[in-house]
């Protein structure tokens, strides 16, 4: 791939090349990410249908978690960039101890009040740092949709090393971009931007060859990689092309709902057999690694 906005790493994902200060993206995150809706994908409110697909989202996740633990009796989980706090509350409700850290903590407070005592904010890499220096750990740590924005994604992976328990796990979602199927749309014409560069949002892009190096490059097992339902799969249609035509982009939204409902109706096991399957071949909007500590 030729684009000048981006640099491949040595391991292997693409970067940012223009890059913001720290202080300026620290502030950027508590000051606007969350309470803008245009530039984030947080929002205010949602339809019945999408809280049952996001709870449905974690409930998948937790289950291939809860399979590869040395323990699969409740523990303590940490949510490291915890957004809305919809994973606080899965776990919480299952018997977990849960904590989140994140930059705002408007999030939760929008969608999910009643667990804002679960949440601390501030510099997530302090707040990291903090917990590291007093040898805290946790049966799970969770990254959902972080590492694509943080300046510095391997030396992240390599403080949460610290932070998990032994036989415990890392959880780690992605987009899923910079794709050979991304790449043929573009090269085709179908779509005329490679509209997954999404700056200075995300700073690295990652799909599931470059997730495995640099878990690998950090010292995890990458254990399992799940994708998520391939909307992106309606570009091939010019009647559903949602970049081509913004107007489309709902009706794709709802078409995904309606999808990912009956593809859970199939069980847990046989979705995420599903998802395992679509990560092998290269598709998912999201990939989610499973990472456990190499001794």
């Amino acid at each position: 791939m030729n684009d000048a906005r981006l640099r491949r790493h040595s391991f292997g994902f693409l970067e940012a090349v223009d890059r913001p200060t720290p202080q300026a993206l620290s502030e950027y995150y508590e000051q606007a990410y969350y309470q803008n809706e245009a530039s984030s994908s947080f929002r205010k409110s949602y339809s019945p249908e999408e809280l049952e697909v996001i709870e449905l989202r974690i409930a998948q996740k937790a289950a291939q978690a809860r399979m590869l633990l040395s323990n699969d009796q409740p523990g303590s989980l940490l949510d490291v960039g915890c957004g809305e706090g919809f994973v606080l509350r899965f776990f919480e409700r299952i018997g977990w101890q849960v904590q989140g850290i994140d930059y705002s903590r408007a999030g939760v407070q929008q969608v999910n009040p009643d667990y804002i005592d679960h949440v601390e904010q501030g510099d997530v890499f302090k707040l990291l740092e903090a917990r590291i220096a007093s040898e805290k750990q946790f049966d799970l740590v969770w990254l959902g949709n972080v590492l694509e924005h943080v300046l510095d994604p391997v030396g992240l992976l390599h403080s949460l090393r610290q932070l998990v328990a032994p036989g415990g796990l890392l959880v780690v979602t992605v987009p899923n971009d910079g794709t050979a199927y991304h790449e043929q749309l573009y090269a085709s014409g179908v779509i005329t931007d490679r509209f997954w560069i999404a700056m200075p949002d995300h700073l690295s892009y990652f799909n599931a060859d470059s997730l495995r190096q640099i878990a690998e490059a950090t010292r995890w097992d990458c254990l399992a990689i799940l994708g998520d339902f391939p909307i992106d799969l309606f570009l091939a249609h010019e009647g559903s092309n949602y970049v081509a035509d913004r107007s489309r982009g709902p009706a794709a939204h709802r078409a995904r709902l309606t999808l990912e409902r009956l593809i859970g109706q199939a069980g847990i096991e046989a979705s995420n057999r599903f998802y395992a399957a679509l990560a092998d071949v290269g598709f998912g909007r999201n990939l989610t690694a499973f990472l456990r500590p190499k001794p």
